[in-house]
């Protein structure tokens, strides 16, 4: 049996974070290492990452002739996904399709599509599953989703064998995160433990949040060969104890890799001596959600930090050579005013690094309903949700304005020149020349926005 996995190029018109990040896609290979022995001899897998696949999707379609084709993706990919998948029934019409990712974790209703045979709203390793064994059993598709949506032996994936990174042999030397490369992904925890309003994170485990055995995790470390690691947990720097255990672990373990985690800026700005030794051991940066320079702001997304906090944690981080990538939410109030003074802020404290993100209401999320009558796209216009378009209309200027200040808060910060110096000394030339192509694609479609108004 043929089965192709397939991770989707992004829509044209999505603001595309691949131009500076492409990571591997660590669910598909978690599909390939975890199924069972008995359905691994009978089904030949092959992983398309079409990001990075030279061969269209049509071509490899006609070679691979498949019986089953199933896609991850976030909500931006909905619609390009349907769209692959009606290609597929085009060409087979006996062939099936299932989708999965943690948009169909949360809000399967939007992959709803006669092109569509499978939605994986519980856990994709064993939908994955009990799809195959159905298929090779003869089952009919209402039986096999049926199997799917009653069974109660559904587990974590942290239950399953490690990815198999294998599976993405051909793509491995092109994925990379920022000035990361070629970078690696690992996940040792599962949800989120704290209670953001706008975040999806927490909706995907229903607000639980479970941990793997770090034994396990060293495990899996030791079989990766990149040096540099992308640990993906929702918010590694949670707990003190267990980081202090995974810092013993691997220097028990003689374990040398290179980090890049996620952080709360409450934990960083308390927590320098442990942030000491990570560094030691290999901490290269942290993705910290400041999201905003108003306290105000961060009340009412329920963050449960002030800025105070934000400005000792990144305080902190500078002082130990650790990168800080910071993010940033925009709401729709923000006057030409506020943007300068969010410029002046980061660039006083000496941020190299910012994602600026528009409000965005996701499907699935707690505040999507206070703002679903002031969108300005369709609600189906998926490939708008990536949190770089502006889906809601702002209070003090028109869209194109708003574009524009956000591509000039971005060349104030990055491309000042000390910053510039900076980044050379610590990446080198031919690094930053790669980082600069591909930030001048998002630029290009900034400017677009700016140009169209939408």
């Amino acid at each position: 049996m043929e089965v192709l996995l397939v991770r989707p190029r992004p829509h044209k018109e999505t603001i595309g974070l691949q131009h500076v990040m492409v990571c591997e896609p660590l669910e598909l290979e978690y599909l390939v290492s975890n199924v069972p022995d008995g359905i691994r001899k009978k089904v030949n897998l092959e992983i398309c990452d079409m990001i990075l696949e030279k061969e269209s999707f049509l071509s490899i379609l006609k070679r691979k002739k498949p019986d089953l084709v199933v896609f991850t993706g976030y909500i931006t990919h909905v619609g390009t996904i349907k769209a692959m998948c009606t290609e597929v029934k085009r060409l087979f019409p006996d062939a099936l399709t299932g989708v999965g990712g943690v948009h169909a974790e949360v809000v399967p209703e939007d992959f709803t599509d006669p092109s569509l045979d499978f939605i994986y709203s519980k856990n994709g390793i064993d939908g994955f599953n009990m799809t195959l064994k159905g298929m090779l059993e003869g089952r009919s598709v209402s039986e096999i989703r049926y199997s799917i949506e009653n069974s109660d032996e559904m587990k974590l994936s942290f239950q399953h064998r490690h990815p198999d990174r294998k599976s993405v042999e051909k793509y491995r030397a092109e994925y990379y995160y920022m000035f990361h490369r070629p970078c690696a992904l690992i996940k040792t925890s599962y949800g989120c433990p704290y209670n953001c309003s706008f975040c999806f994170c927490k909706e995907i485990t229903g607000g639980k949040y479970f941990t793997r055995e770090l034994k396990d995790v060293m495990d899996e470390l030791e079989g990766i060969e990149e040096k540099e690691i992308y640990i993906v947990d929702d918010d590694f720097l949670f707990s003190k104890g267990r980081i202090r255990e995974f810092l013993r672990l691997l220097k028990e373990r003689g374990i040398e890799k290179k980090f890049l985690v996620y952080g709360r800026a409450d934990f960083v700005a308390e927590n320098k001596d442990i942030l000491r030794e990570f560094r030691d051991q290999g901490l290269q940066a942290v993705i910290v959600g400041l999201e905003s320079i108003r306290g105000s702001d961060l009340d009412s997304y329920k963050k449960g930090t002030d800025i105070d906090i934000n400005e000792r944690a990144v305080k902190v981080l500078l002082e130990l050579g650790i990168e800080l990538y910071a993010t940033l939410i925009i709401p729709l109030d923000f006057s030409r005013k506020d943007f300068s003074d969010l410029t002046t802020w980061v660039r006083r404290l000496g941020i190299r690094f910012v994602n600026l993100q528009p409000l965005t209401p996701l499907p699935g999320t707690s505040i999507f309903s206070e703002y679903e009558d002031k969108l300005l796209y369709p609600r189906d216009a998926y490939e708008m949700w990536d949190m770089a378009h502006v889906v809601l209309k702002p209070e003090h200027m028109g869209i194109r304005a708003f574009y524009l200040e956000i591509v000039k808060a971005y060349y104030r910060i990055v491309m000042r020149p000390k910053n510039v110096l900076a980044l050379i000394r610590r990446y080198g030339l031919s690094m930053n020349l790669k980082m600069l192509a591909g930030s001048s694609r998002v630029t290009m479609q900034y400017l677009g926005k700016v140009a169209r108004g939408i």
